[in-house]
């Protein structure tokens, strides 16, 4: 029962990261059963209320806006979150740290108490170098741009120590041992450029939005750089 269980969340799992129908006979490789089994775990997985679309030969498709509690975590799983949320929490970004720690203290709360044990007794650990905490401040500020995709004005130093002001659009944020890097659409430039924050003598946010979804800047971004973005 206990791996009917398990094989249960995972195709649920496998479900919901995919915005297309996939086939019987993919999900049952995925799972190392028959595709007999896989329709039997649907058909079970349907009457316990879960919205799956969909039919044998065509292929199966969870409903949007379905949620399913993460309580169920393989070990490597729960030791990617631990590390992750770890090293985070010892960045030294002000809130975006605090939040970490909270994150990893909901994920212990809500989970059974054999993976609280675990998450408690995980060894994995990240060497923190020392940050700038006086950047805090300012990489809080980018993140609300990103967030709310509204200009960001800075008054920037470039590699010889010259002052410009800059009108830009915040893409992502890349978090590096020893510094941080902007990529975003430069405004004065009309092309991506990356600006390093210790760079960054002081920013506000505008009141202009950015000229389309940063989902589709990041896209340009990627394309721009070799990558395919849908990949």
């Amino acid at each position: 029962m206990a791996d009917k269980t398990g094989r249960l969340f995972a195709i649920i799992d496998n479900l919901r990261r995919r915005r297309r129908p996939v086939t019987a006979e993919v999900l049952a490789g995925e799972q190392g059963v028959s595709v007999r089994t896989l329709y039997r775990d649907i058909q079970a997985l349907i009457a316990l209320g879960a919205p799956i679309e969909g039919e044998a030969g065509v292929g199966y498709v969870l409903r949007p806006g379905f949620f399913l509690p993460p309580l169920m975590f393989t070990a490597e799983e729960l030791e990617a979150l631990v590390l992750g949320a770890r090293w985070v929490e010892g960045r030294q970004d002000g809130s975006l740290s605090r939040a970490a720690g909270l994150a990893l203290a909901k994920i212990a709360a809500a989970s059974p108490a054999e993976l609280r044990q675990r998450i408690d007794e995980s060894g994995l650990w990240p060497v923190n170098s020392r940050w700038r905490e006086s950047n805090a401040p300012l990489l809080a500020t980018v993140r609300e741009a990103m967030r709310a995709e509204k200009v960001l004005h800075i008054d920037y130093a470039d590699e010889h120590g010259k002052a410009t002001e800059r009108a830009i659009w915040p893409a992502a944020l890349a978090y590096f041992e020893e510094k941080q890097i902007i990529a975003a659409w430069c405004l004065l430039r009309q092309d991506f450029r990356s600006f390093r924050i210790d760079r960054i003598a002081a920013a506000r946010i505008g009141s202009e939005g950015f000229g389309r979804r940063r989902a589709v800047l990041m896209a340009d971004w990627w394309r721009k750089n070799g990558f395919d973005a849908d990949s």
